[in-house]
């Protein structure tokens, strides 16, 4: 039979799931611009099924830096993992709630794996949009530098000619990995539990003393 998780573990897998909530509504990650000709910068955030512009103008007036240096227009409409994203992230956070329900401990290592590799196939997947983005040209481009791309940093900052580009997980971002390391600390103090637990059943006389050497061992 799956071992049950304790009754903390079980309250900190559902503030977890919980915390993925906020993260439908809140910027994922967030890519900022500074230049001398942009005073007060353009930025953009990758929401969990759009792009938008920090602000109004913010998303056209990249889209028209891109035209002349012969990046890629970003139309959000046209991103197939836009319309993923969602139902992994509903996804997760429904596995979450059924995990702090059910209580058992297989179901939250699986829960803490599968949010792993989703989290490090985002970031691949993050990285390889950001090259094509960056070195896949229109050779016809008004402004060519030769030997120059453009991909912006998966994380941190990064020149780009005399604009200075920034990337950072933005308010969502940051609430998923929360709700990750709040699953992970869940299991590890469920997993150090155990053994106290054990004891004090056995000095209760509710757990016979081979099992308990056996659960030592």
């Amino acid at each position: 039979m799956t071992a049950k998780l304790t009754n903390r573990t079980r309250a900190l897998v559902a503030l977890a799931a919980v915390l993925l909530v906020p993260a439908f509504f809140l910027p994922l990650w967030t890519i900022n611009l500074e230049a001398p000709q942009y005073p007060e910068g353009l930025g953009m955030d990758i929401m969990v099924n759009t792009i938008r512009g920090q602000g109004e103008w913010d998303l056209q007036n990249i889209n028209g830096l891109n035209h002349y240096i012969g990046m890629k227009e970003i139309h959000p409409e046209s991103i197939r993992e836009l319309r993923i994203m969602p139902w992994l992230l509903g996804g997760l956070a429904a596995f979450g709630f059924v995990v702090a329900a059910a209580g058992r401990r297989r179901l939250l290592q699986l829960w803490v794996l599968v949010f792993v590799l989703l989290a490090l196939a985002g970031l691949v997947d993050f990285y390889i949009w950001g090259y094509d983005y960056g070195h896949n040209l229109n050779p016809d481009a008004a402004i060519k530098v030769p030997g120059m791309a453009y991909q912006p940093p998966l994380i941190g900052s990064k020149q780009l000619l005399n604009f200075r580009a920034h990337s950072w997980p933005g308010a969502g971002g940051m609430l998923m990995v929360a709700s990750l390391l709040l699953g992970m600390v869940g299991l590890w103090l469920d997993r150090r539990a155990r053994p106290g637990d054990r004891t004090e059943a056995a000095a209760a006389g509710k757990v016979p003393v081979g099992e308990l050497g056996h659960a030592r061992a």
